[in-house]
């Protein structure tokens, strides 16, 4: 499975130099799933209601999707000013989607407590390729869970298995509780003779202890996707109850 020192390259993916040139030069791009991949995770753990956080938005169309299938407040913040001055005008007639320019390693600019939800597809990913990576993932880890409400999830989409996510994630001071899910990369053709139902992606997948897999897991797609739905545990939060809608 992939870890972060053969996923990374010479590019630093931590600097807004990088990405304003890159930026200026792309179509919208999706990092890692669509919409349409994420839904089900998406409209179980967080309400359409839920006043929502996306951390390094880029180009995405995925707020775009989520507005269309009734999100109703997305909060979109990214590193580079070319991507957001772009989105901004892009969506200038959208009202639940709103861009700022903003480094997540430090989001003072939001009080504590203040989202229900906070959406990472490949941010931490690209934190952790750039210099000084875990301390810059760390920084941003800790303003996450600052501004994330009690009973509040962050839902992480990585190419980073449990080996190289938990001891970043999963931290005391965090205060959330993981529950993992691994899905295979679009276009993904199963091996034959594989039994496994498509079904099996949306069920959580057991971890241990210290929030590994077990010895015996074996994943089908050596690229997959891993999605750690992290809920911030505090005062009424119960995970069964108030984070769960119908699909």
């Amino acid at each position: 499975m992939l870890r972060d020192e053969s996923a990374c390259n010479t590019y630093n993916y931590g600097d807004s130099d990088y990405w304003d040139a890159r930026y200026l030069n792309e179509s919208a791009f999706d990092w890692y799933q669509r919409y349409d991949a994420l839904r089900p995770f998406l409209r179980k753990y967080i309400p359409i209601s839920s006043r929502l956080l996306m951390v390094g938005c880029g180009n995405a169309v995925i707020s775009e999707d989520m507005v269309k299938d009734g999100y109703e407040s997305i909060m979109n913040v990214d590193i580079s000013c070319v991507a957001i001055e772009m989105m901004r005008r892009k969506y200038e007639h959208v009202p639940q989607l709103e861009y700022v320019q903003m480094d997540v390693r430090d989001m003072g600019f939001f009080l504590d407590n203040s989202f229900d939800g906070v959406i990472d597809k490949g941010t931490l990913d690209a934190l952790m390729c750039g210099t000084n990576g875990p301390t810059s993932a760390s920084q941003m880890l800790g303003e996450v869970s600052r501004i994330l409400k009690p009973g509040g999830v962050y839902m992480l989409i990585t190419y980073g298995d449990p080996k190289a996510r938990m001891t970043h994630i999963n931290r005391p001071t965090y205060n959330w509780k993981i529950e993992l899910y691994i899905i295979p990369r679009p276009g993904f053709q199963k091996p034959g003779g594989s039994t496994s139902s498509p079904k099996s992606y949306l069920s959580p997948v057991p971890i241990t202890e210290n929030g590994m897999l077990p010895a015996d897991y074996v994943i089908e797609d050596p690229d997959s996707h891993f999605i750690y739905v992290c809920t911030k545990r505090g005062d009424n939060s119960d995970l069964s109850e108030s984070l769960t809608v119908d699909i």
